[in-house]
């Protein structure tokens, strides 16, 4: 997906995932290029930011500047790092039908942006786009397809990405003997404090490589002699 042509400072949006019976366990749908990757990554890794807040509370988070003191304040680690991505305003729009919510909607621009009534009402448009394309492509709120891989319509799949997050998750729960929102959040926690992506820490849970045991770190069990 790309942004509406009356954003010309606008370069990214994607729909990522933060709503789900376990509010913890978000996951990203897809992202049109690098920033946006990285942006939901941060978020999805941090539990904190702008798609964050718009999942748990309800209404559109619009920032317009991730330089206000107070929002560096709110999201201490995120903007950061949202900063250092290359986004300087991000806007987290709610996907919504009727008492179905599959998702929230995150846009970016690389300069601080506000956005008129116009560019509102096209961004809220394209937010309802896209609630129309995940329905329609049978997403459920859980974050996943119902039924197999996601149409084609220009969203990557997300299978594989979600099923090994899912995995690492409940490999977990038995490694630390704890349950599945406990151990998505010591998961991510290693990943935030590791400085790595998600994806990839669940990805050496599953192959092994690293393992979780209460009461002491998490230990690489490749580099065992």
């Amino acid at each position: 997906m790309c942004a509406p042509r009356p954003w010309p400072r606008c370069r990214s949006a994607e729909p990522g995932y933060q709503r789900c019976p376990r509010p913890p366990q978000a996951t990203r749908c897809c992202s049109t290029d690098d920033i946006s990757e990285q942006l939901e990554e941060l978020q999805l890794t941090l539990g904190e930011g702008p798609c964050v807040d718009a999942s748990t509370h309800g209404p559109a988070v619009l920032t317009p500047d991730l330089l206000t003191s107070a929002l560096q304040d709110r999201w201490t680690v995120f903007d950061d790092g949202a900063l250092e991505a290359g986004a300087r305003a991000v806007f987290a729009l709610p996907l919504q039908m009727g008492a179905i919510s599959p998702g929230v909607l995150d846009l970016y621009a690389d300069v601080p942006t506000v956005l008129d009534t116009e560019q509102l009402a096209d961004a809220l448009a394209f937010a309802d786009l896209a609630t129309l394309l995940l329905l329609d492509a049978r997403i459920e709120e859980t974050g996943g397809p119902l039924d197999g891989a996601l149409a084609d319509r220009g969203f990557e799949d997300l299978g594989g990405y979600r099923a090994e997050i899912d995995q690492a998750t409940g490999i977990l729960t038995v490694q630390l003997g704890v349950g599945i929102d406990e151990a998505f959040v010591r998961l991510r926690a290693y990943a935030s404090t590791q400085g790595r992506r998600l994806a990839d820490v669940a990805a050496d849970v599953v192959a092994h490589r690293l393992r979780f045991s209460p009461g002491t770190e998490p230990r690489r069990t490749d580099e065992e002699s």
